[in-house]
C-alpha cells in the first residue's frame, strides 16, 4: 500500500482494470470489488488506531522495587 491514499481516478489499479480485455460488466464488478476492499481495509486501519488509542488507559503503571 501507498501511504498516500489514492483517487479512483489516478489509481494504476483503476487503470489497469479500465484498459484490460473484459465485458462491460465485469469491469463495473471488479471496480466494485476494488472500493469494498479498499472501504474494508479502511475500516481496519481505523478500527487498528482505535485499539492503539484506547491501550495506553489499560496499562497498569509498573511497581518498582
Amino acid at each position: 500500500m501507498r501511504k498516500s491514499k489514492q483517487k479512483v481516478h489516478g489509481s494504476d489499479v483503476y487503470a489497469l482494470i479500465r484498459d484490460s480485455r473484459m465485458s462491460e460488466v465485469e469491469r463495473r464488478a471488479a471496480i466494485h470489488a476494488m472500493r469494498n476492499a479498499e472501504a474494508i481495509v479502511d475500516m481496519i486501519l481505523w478500527a487498528k488506531g482505535k485499539l492503539a488509542a484506547l491501550g495506553s488507559h489499560f496499562l497498569k503503571p509498573s511497581l518498582k522495587h
